[in-house]
């Protein structure tokens, strides 16, 4: 009898460790669970991301904007890592002033080490193609055939040329069901070209069901990844 009660023991410890060590897997009432699709983290590394927040300003250890967004991401991704699989695009590295999109690596499970090691890496140069990043993240989720997520993480607007509004509109009519979360990081302070531009990076995540949401702090950058990599089945009222 001992024995017996020892294997039932056993196997629901086995059960519960894998419920917990794979929440992705989980459904309700025959839908996959919220907050367990694909992601992809559009990063922000171009040339403005090596300034700091505040021009003019001198301080003993300047710590620069991408310090800060890598910073929260390392505090953000082995929750969120947990729950889903998560890729990497960067823009910015490369030949100065160029529009340089790099695709890191496709979504993959447990990506903080990996994705950690890419962003630690990365020197902020060149301009913003941040539509041409965020239609090379969808395409690599294929976005027409299944469910998946894109964070974009940004601190100003497209100069590449591309429209993020049309893309937007483009990205809804042809996807099954695409999110797309912009966290604009203190754009209000370095924007070149003001408002309409904000508006038109807004307009990518509004027309495709997603979170537009300024962060001004490091702080601001882990609570608005944790509302969006983390989960983003969140109410769009709740950062507005």
């Amino acid at each position: 009898m001992g024995s017996v009660l020892t294997a039932i023991r056993v196997a629901a410890l086995v059960m519960f460790t894998g419920i917990a060590a794979c929440p992705a897997a989980a459904v309700e009432d025959g839908e996959p669970m919220p907050c367990t699709e694909d992601a992809m983290l559009v990063f922000d590394a171009s040339g403005s991301m090596a300034g700091t927040d505040r021009l003019g300003v001198s301080t003993p250890v300047p710590v620069t904007r991408i310090d800060k967004l890598r910073s929260a991401l390392a505090n953000v991704l082995p929750s969120a890592a947990r729950y889903r699989r998560i890729g990497l695009i960067t823009y910015g590295p490369g030949p100065y002033h160029q529009c340089n999109v790099q695709l890191n690596f496709a979504p993959m499970a447990n990506a903080t080490e990996a994705l950690m090691y890419e962003v630690n890496s990365l020197n902020p140069a060149g301009k913003t193609p941040l539509v041409a990043a965020v239609s090379q993240a969808a395409e690599v989720l294929k976005f027409r055939e299944k469910p998946g997520m894109i964070v974009v993480v940004t601190d100003g607007e497209e100069t590449c040329g591309g429209e993020p509004c049309e893309l937007g509109k483009r990205l809804h009519d042809d996807a099954m069901q695409l999110t797309v979360h912009v966290i604009g990081y203190r754009v209000k302070d370095f924007s070149w070209t003001g408002e309409q531009s904000i508006g038109e990076v807004k307009c990518l995540a509004d027309k495709n069901g997603g979170l537009y949401i300024n962060a001004e702090s490091e702080q601001d950058l882990i609570e608005a990844l944790e509302k969006t990599l983390g989960c983003p089945m969140l109410s769009q009222n709740t950062l507005r």
